[in-house]
């Protein structure tokens, strides 16, 4: 799975935002943007890689988290969430595990 844009956010306390838009594991076309929230960019990752997205790689800061971004991880009790990109206002930010949940049911 190769990134296809990502960047990160680090806040007043130390932490990391980290956002990155990834192909779709649901099997379709498009891509999904996801946050995920940590102490540091590599344990960002490595929540990815534990969830079994293997290969995802932050290079670069193509597309950093935007404020509403960051808002919407911090206030998810996971801090780990997802939506279809590009981003449409209309879709409401996801659980990871709804993700998982729908690659399993596809």
């Amino acid at each position: 799975m190769s990134m296809a844009g990502g960047g990160f956010s680090k806040l007043p306390g130390g932490s990391v935002v980290v956002a990155l838009t990834l192909p779709s594991p649901l099997g379709e076309q498009g891509y999904v943007r996801v946050l995920v929230h940590a102490a540091n960019r590599a344990r960002a990752l490595t929540r990815l890689r534990n969830l079994g997205l293997r290969a995802v790689y932050l290079r670069g800061q193509t597309a950093p988290p935007t404020p509403d971004e960051i808002t919407a991880v911090l206030h998810h009790p996971d801090g780990l969430i997802w939506r279809t990109a590009p981003d449409d206002a209309a879709e409401l930010w996801h659980p990871m595990r709804a993700l998982f949940r729908e690659v399993r049911a596809a």
